[in-house]
């Protein structure tokens, strides 16, 4: 495993802009990939991490939501269905110290592959949906502050996320009941 550094809008706008490849050959350097990507979230306390933030164009996302379903891996997500709208906070490590408001969809239908290339169809609702369509507009060269609809600063973003974060950890364990 190695920490990768991320590109940032301000440096690497064009890098970040540029939209990523399938993911064809699901091999030991793929693997390598997601165990990097793990490592430099985790590292910058992020919650997802496109393989497009790290200078690797391939259709490669990792999520983590602290919530203790674990890191979720990616491969060529397709967002196949889209139904509601929430409005809610988003940053990123590609752009420190940015926040805002972005409107995403409540509910998502998601394709995707494994690591070992397996095909998987879910669907995903609240943090998740959001998080899920942050990291796939990345891949497809779209940062947030294209879709933000009001900037914010870091206080007011800390409060509204840490709200938005006891809300998914209590709506999950009201659904393990």
């Amino acid at each position: 495993m190695a920490l990768r550094e991320i590109l940032t809008e301000k440096k690497d706008e064009r890098q970040l802009r540029k939209t990523a490849r399938e993911v064809t050959v699901f091999d030991e350097r793929l693997f390598s990939l997601l165990e990097d990507m793990k490592e430099t979230m985790i590292h910058y306390m992020g919650a997802g991490i496109a393989a497009t933030q790290i200078g690797v164009m391939k259709r490669v996302v990792v999520i983590d939501l602290d919530d203790g379903e674990g890191v979720i891996e990616l491969i060529n997500p397709v967002i196949t269905k889209e139904k509601g709208k929430q409005r809610e906070v988003e940053g990123c490590l590609s752009l420190p110290g940015s926040w805002g408001y972005v409107v995403r969809p409540e509910y998502i239908t998601l394709r995707y592959q494994t690591r070992i290339g397996e095909e998987v169809e879910i669907n995903a609702e609240g943090l998740f949906a959001q998080s899920i369509c942050h990291e796939v507009d990345h891949l497809n060269g779209v940062l947030f502050i294209d879709l933000v609809d009001e900037m914010i600063d870091e206080e007011e973003a800390g409060r509204s996320m840490e709200k938005r974060r006891y809300n998914h950890t209590k709506k999950k364990q009201k659904r393990a009941v």
